[in-house]
């Protein structure tokens, strides 16, 4: 019988491999498992990007007008009858 043999840390010997996203983007800082290869280490990057967010609302400079929506006074005087 020839059936096709899927692996997840199972060698090279498969015809094809499961890998966990955040295993191959480098999401955890203290375990890479055995059989992943880590592509990237997005753990700088998202800690990065969170910790700019965090500055930015706390001073009050996001959201601004860009990042947010606005309403009709007539609609908004409507809905709050």
């Amino acid at each position: 019988v020839n059936v096709p043999t899927i692996g997840i840390g199972a060698g090279i010997d498969c015809d094809g491999q499961v890998q966990v996203i955040n295993d191959i983007l480098g999401s955890f800082t203290e375990f890479v498992p055995k059989h992943a290869k880590q592509y990237a280490k997005l753990t700088d990057i998202i800690s990065k990007a969170v910790t700019q967010y965090h500055n930015e609302v706390k001073a009050g400079s996001f959201p601004t007008e860009k990042q947010s929506y606005s309403i009709d006074e007539s609609v908004l005087a409507e809905l709050t009858k």
